[in-house]
């Protein structure tokens, strides 16, 4: 696979409330949603994002652990880090946790709101239904 110039410039937003290792995460994974990097791109040094957007490395250090851990990317010993081929399979896994997690808080509001766990499962299965065009 041929390598490609990194093609994310990090920027990190001190009023979020978000940790700035997560910032850089959550970057990346937009970049790779956006198509801004694909699989073999590699992702700036940590140096050059030290200098890039003042820093301590070992934040940056953790952000590229986090992304190692969620299957975006590899370290590769002595050339740097990189967008794994796993890229797209780990996002769509993170998104699938997303869903689940909105779900679930959906049904914890509807349960505080006194809807039965019957109506529950009824308004799902009539939604699913409903989504794929069959009518109940």
């Amino acid at each position: 696979m041929t390598q490609r110039q990194p093609s994310i410039t990090y920027r990190l937003d001190p009023r979020s409330g978000v940790a700035p290792y997560r910032q850089l995460v959550d970057q990346v994974r937009h970049a790779l949603r956006s198509g801004l990097l694909r699989e073999g791109d590699q992702l700036p040094s940590v140096r050059d994002v030290v200098t890039q957007i003042t820093i301590n490395p070992n934040t940056v250090h953790r952000a590229y652990r986090e992304l190692e851990h969620l299957g975006v990317a590899e370290g590769r010993a002595g050339l740097g880090t990189f967008i794994t081929s796993h890229s797209s399979s780990a996002l769509n896994a993170t998104k699938l946790e997303s869903v689940e997690r909105e779900l679930r808080d959906k049904i914890i509001e509807a349960r505080d709101m006194g809807v039965s766990e019957e109506r529950i499962v009824e308004l799902v299965t009539f939604t699913f239904r409903h989504d794929r065009g069959v009518r109940t």
